[in-house]
């Protein structure tokens, strides 16, 4: 018999999960509305609420899986709320990064990982291309398998690339988070650093049987994809609502 998986969405790209039994926080930005400074010049961020209290979210948690240490990420907010000892998986680019801010129960997924019957695999990821992409580090995606529960590839943020596309075919998801923001840094304008519109619906195209769950959209200024433009151009491409789900903040979704 499964047990009930469900994703909850937070904000940007902040997740809950209840996989297997436990509930693990995915990626936790718990900066309030407007506590930094704007990326594109817009508006300070995050131009939006959490949906939920920071306490609600730590709360009985049993992981925390961290994608990258960008603040939008991994906010120094987290630091503060998430006790030390919290079981956290990190990519091997942030090992001394968790190290230094003394989580002692901190552990690097190299490749993969197995922990309380659910494995863990890292998969490649690209924070852009060309020129920005040496400015913006080192990003990990991850797949949680488990016996009787729904594959899910969290695909961080990445740009579509031969190694998202391969980590598709190999795992065979049931699920796929994508970061869709179509996000663009000052000074490279016109190069996204996040899948954007077009680059999703190719996601989705090579899906598979997959349901695709875009997140990352309408919570900081220099994103530039909205919830409203990814469905404009998923409905051009006659992509089903039940194909492509768009989650309002704090949203659960029952897998």
């Amino acid at each position: 018999m499964a047990t009930s998986a469900s994703i909850q969405f937070i904000r940007n790209a902040t997740l809950i999960l209840h996989y297997n039994g436990k509930k693990i926080l995915v990626d936790p930005m718990f900066f309030p509305k407007g506590a930094f400074d704007p990326i594109a010049g817009k508006e300070r961020n995050p131009m939006i609420d959490l949906p939920i209290s920071v306490d609600e979210m730590v709360k009985d948690i049993d992981m925390v899986l961290v994608t990258h240490t960008h603040p939008d990420h991994f906010a120094p907010v987290a630091m503060e709320a998430l006790n030390k000892s919290i079981k956290l998986f990190n990519q091997p680019a942030d090992e001394a990064y968790f190290k230094n801010a003394n989580f002692t129960n901190a552990e690097t997924i190299t490749d993969s990982i197995v922990w309380n019957g659910i494995t863990i695999y890292r998969t490649a990821g690209e924070h852009g291309s060309g020129e920005v992409l040496q400015h913006m580090g080192i990003v990990s995606g991850f797949v949680l398998k488990a016996e009787n529960q729904p594959t899910i590839y969290l695909v961080g943020d990445s740009v579509w690339i031969d190694e998202v596309e391969k980590a598709i075919q190999q795992f065979n998801p049931d699920y796929i988070v994508t970061n869709s923001g179509g996000a663009e840094m000052p000074g490279f304008e016109g190069t996204p650093i996040l899948m954007n519109e077009v680059q999703t619906v190719t996601l989705i195209e090579a899906s598979g049987n997959a349901k695709v769950i875009a997140t990352h959209m309408g919570a900081l200024d220099h994103c530039r994809t909205t919830r409203t433009s990814l469905r404009r151009t998923a409905d051009e491409a006659n992509i089903s609502l039940d194909k492509l789900l768009i989650p309002k903040d704090g949203e659960i979704i029952k897998l």
